[in-house]
């Protein structure tokens, strides 16, 4: 069942070229940290570009929440905020959605002030971990009340009065760590997060263009992040990059699908979120970059993806996994077409994301026709070749928004038919997917074929 209402079975069949431009949706994390930042500035933030899935209007509904004015004014999103530090009590429970982006960042941006606030989130999300997140915040002294396994719905009492933190992040995660960053916003003296593996900075660059005093120092312990409490953030005009995350389903469709062109215009490529171009080019996609230049600290660039008839499977090293992490359901798509194996380490954080990814793209793809192996920490996808795929099966999307989007990609180029159960979580992060598809020549219903 979707999270938003009965269930949207969807099918794709194979089509002929996709053409075209494809204007996906801007950067979820670059939005979702927009409104949460600019709440946390005196005087209004100026937004274009912004995401507007359901993700990240909840968290815009949360701001407001807690003080923030949030509105659409045009194209322009304006948000007025309160200060660091200014965060007022919310009336209500706090609803984030499907969202674990939305209520980790949230959280850290509420524990260092002295209010209480309660999370809920829907089915998916309410299943997800949060002890990743309450356990650090913990030691700036916030506390947190959940269910069992440090679930949702929870209630966070911000600290009366924090302290800094030195903070080694335990495993890969932006989340995490930008949690810790938020909450440290808020604490006096300096606020320490140490990350083993890089991954994505957009929190960091986007707090050192508020005007908070951040550095990075690469070490021999890891990256080592040093934010200076209490800053004067000052308000931002910001364009937000089109989203990496979408825009590898249509540059994947386009590898997969016979006679294609796609140009997918103003595309975010920060190093820490493009490892996806990199490992496509290296199993022989037919990708290039146009007109590359930055925009608000980001680069960006113009991606065009064509039909490549020789993909080979290759084996994706695993220092990669952070800057793609939520790019293996659909790189998987693409293995499935090359020649021999593609074998993807270190993704057990794939367990853990709004299904278990790598659970839920294994059984499907072999209900497809397609080989794979899989570990606690890996799998391997034994690709069938060019036109290889049978497909012709209904699969579970388990209320995850990148099963679904990306079982209809291999549709495109699958023998026969592919159809999920509920392409309904795809709004969450992609509400255009299907028109934008459509619009370059895919073939997407809603509806299910027999299996």
């Amino acid at each position: 069942m979707s999270s938003h209402g009965a269930p949207i079975p969807m099918t794709s069949r194979a089509c002929g070229p996709l053409k075209g431009e494809a204007h996906v949706p801007g950067d979820k994390s670059i939005s979702h940290r927009s409104l949460i930042f600019g709440a946390m500035t005196i005087g209004e933030t100026k937004i274009t570009g912004l995401l507007e899935g359901q993700d990240v209007l909840d968290t815009g509904k949360a701001m407001q929440a807690f003080g923030a004015t949030v509105e659409k004014r045009g194209d322009t999103w304006h948000v007025q905020g309160v200060g660091v530090g200014g965060f007022a009590e919310p009336e209500n429970v706090i609803d984030c959605g499907n969202s674990g982006t939305g209520v980790r960042l949230i959280m850290g941006a509420m524990a260092t002030s002295p209010i209480t606030a309660t999370f809920t989130g829907d089915a998916s999300l309410n299943s997800r971990p949060m002890a990743r997140v309450t356990d650090p915040l913990a030691l700036f002294g916030a506390k947190s009340y959940g269910r069992q396994g440090g679930r949702l719905p929870m209630t966070v009492v911000g600290a009366r009065d924090p302290m800094p933190v030195r903070y080694d992040v335990p495993v890969p995660s932006a989340q995490v760590k930008s949690a810790v960053l938020l909450a440290g916003l808020n604490a006096p003296g300096e606020t320490v997060v140490i990350e083993k593996e890089a991954t994505r900075d957009h929190s960091e660059r986007m707090l050192a263009g508020f005007g908070a005093k951040i550095e990075t120092v690469e070490t021999n312990e890891g990256r080592v992040i040093t934010l200076q409490g209490r800053p004067e953030f000052n308000p931002l005009s910001i364009v937000v990059p089109r989203d990496p995350s979408s825009a590898a389903f249509p540059v994947c469709a386009a590898i997969i699908t016979e006679g294609s062109d796609v140009l997918v215009p103003n595309i975010g490529l920060n190093p820490t979120r493009a490892g996806l171009f990199t490992t496509l080019k290296e199993m022989g996609a037919d990708l290039t970059y146009e007109n590359l230049r930055e925009e608000g600290g980001e680069p960006v660039a113009d991606l065009r993806a064509k039909f490549s008839p020789n993909l080979k499977g290759i084996e994706v090293p695993p220092h990669r996994a952070a800057s793609m992490i939520d790019e293996y359901p659909i790189l998987s798509v693409v293995a499935s077409f090359a020649e021999g194996k593609t074998h993807m380490p270190g993704v057990k954080e794939l367990r853990v994301k709004e299904s278990d990814r790598i659970d839920a793209m294994a059984t499907g793809l072999r209900a497809a026709g397609v080989a794979v192996d899989e570990g606690e920490d890996w799998w391997t996808v034994f690709g069938c070749g060019h036109g290889g795929v049978k497909g012709g099966v209904i699969v579970q999307s388990h209320l995850d928004h990148r099963i679904a989007m990306s079982f209809m990609v291999l549709g495109f180029a699958t023998q026969n038919p592919m159809s999920v159960d509920d392409g309904g979580p795809i709004a969450t992060s992609f509400p255009i997917f299907e028109n934008l598809m459509g619009g370059l020549g895919a073939d997407i219903t809603r509806d299910a074929v027999p299996a």
